[in-house]
């Protein structure tokens, strides 16, 4: 192991296990048996060392999601996205509060990425016709969702006693953007579906029967039919 990996699993061990979610530069720096003059070399300053330690926590969890690859049905992946989210949080929730924090300077890069997962299943769910918003407004509304509970629950435990409120909230936001449409569905909802799928798979129409400047224009037209406000 490098000096700077070294560190970096300092860090971690110590954040896991501080009362108060926070690390010294020099409780590090002791642990990793280097002076701190290298650490600063190496990270900046304590806010690089804090980014780089949360990328390096959240990668544990990340590449457990990279394995696990996808299933036949989408929707059992956002499923188990979201309670694997939580899962993490409750398990390390120290590293998860940093990766929110203002603390950081920056977003980590961990962040990015599990963005980009999320995304990529709500991308299928929409190329089956089942998303009532465009695969960006659902990574975002998801996303704020779970991770607005998951930091309920490790910061207010004594307000938020019981773990499953998770799965509640996690039910009612995918109903907010998820469509199974009933016999005799508002025909404003199949409007918004076809949109969101036609939208999602624009690009990878072979061979491309659009110019540049129609396949822009088209696609401006689908996201104002996608994300037109539902109460219309």
């Amino acid at each position: 192991m490098d000096t700077r990996s070294t560190i970096i699993a300092a860090a971690a061990e110590l954040l896991a296990r501080s009362p108060g979610g926070d690390v010294s530069t020099r409780a590090v720096s002791e642990a990793a048996g280097v002076q701190q003059p290298v650490l600063y070399r190496l990270f900046g300053d304590k806010s690089g060392l804090l980014r780089a330690t949360v990328d390096h926590v959240w990668d544990q969890y990340l590449s457990s999601k990279r394995a696990a690859g996808r299933s036949a049905d989408p929707l059992q992946d956002l499923r188990a996205g979201w309670d694997s989210h939580t899962a993490f949080a409750l398990a390390h929730p120290n590293a998860y509060k940093l990766m929110f924090s203002s603390a950081l300077g920056s977003q980590p890069e961990a962040a990015e990425e599990a963005m980009r997962i999320l995304r990529e299943v709500l991308e299928r769910l929409a190329r089956q016709g089942r998303l009532r918003v465009t695969p960006d407004a659902a990574a975002r509304m998801v996303m704020t969702a779970n991770t607005g509970v998951a930091l309920a629950l490790i910061t207010r435990p004594t307000l938020y006693p019981d773990e499953s409120l998770s799965v509640m909230v996690r039910d009612a936001i995918h109903r907010a953007v998820l469509l199974d449409p009933p016999a005799g569905a508002a025909t404003h909802d199949t409007r918004r579906a076809a949109a969101t799928t036609l939208l999602s798979s624009l690009d990878e129409l072979t061979p491309q029967p659009f110019t540049t400047a129609e396949s822009a224009l088209l696609g401006q037209w689908l996201t104002r039919i996608a994300e037109a406000d539902r109460t219309d």
